[in-house]
């Protein structure tokens, strides 16, 4: 699972494990060649409205607390690699699923569901919860993923 920036992650180990499936939460999906620069205008979000304050725009729901722990624990998201081309000459040939937090500011519900058809032609899973999910309806990220388990297992056994 890739979740925001780790979209350019996720499906270069799922193709190098070669594993059963791939799914993005609220997951930046990036094209061959694309860079992490790029994928702003590329996929449109450049015109979309963010809040400069991150309690509105990613952790929109989360308790305070949590909140405040996640910021203490922040990484610093830089290098060079931001403005090479994404390696992978195509998504992985797995199963895919995207998840769009209905909720989300930074990355729009709007614009999230428009972003996914665009890039891998899929409907995604729409769950309650702003950007972090995960910390403000895990109950609904976790029922997410499980169910998507549930059907891979399912079209095994066929």
């Amino acid at each position: 699972m890739g979740h925001s920036l780790g979209g350019f992650t996720a499906p270069l180990v799922a193709a190098e494990i070669r594993a059963d499936g791939l799914v993005y939460l609220a997951g930046m999906i990036p094209m061959p060649g694309e860079s992490f620069m790029d994928w702003w205008a590329g996929t449109g979000h450049v015109r979309e409205s963010v809040d400069d304050d991150p309690a509105v725009s990613f952790f929109n729901g989360v308790p305070k607390a949590l909140a405040d722990e996640a910021q203490r624990r922040d990484r610093d998201q830089d290098g060079a690699w931001l403005s090479s081309p994404w390696p992978a000459d195509a998504h992985p040939d797995v199963p895919t699923r995207a998840i769009v937090c209905t909720d989300d500011q930074f990355f729009p519900a709007p614009f999230m569901r428009r972003h996914i058809h665009e890039r891998l032609g899929i409907t995604p899973v729409e769950i309650p919860g702003g950007h972090y999910a995960t910390l403000s309806e895990p109950t609904a990220v976790a029922s997410a993923l499980i169910g998507f388990a549930d059907e891979i297992s399912s079209a095994r056994r066929l």
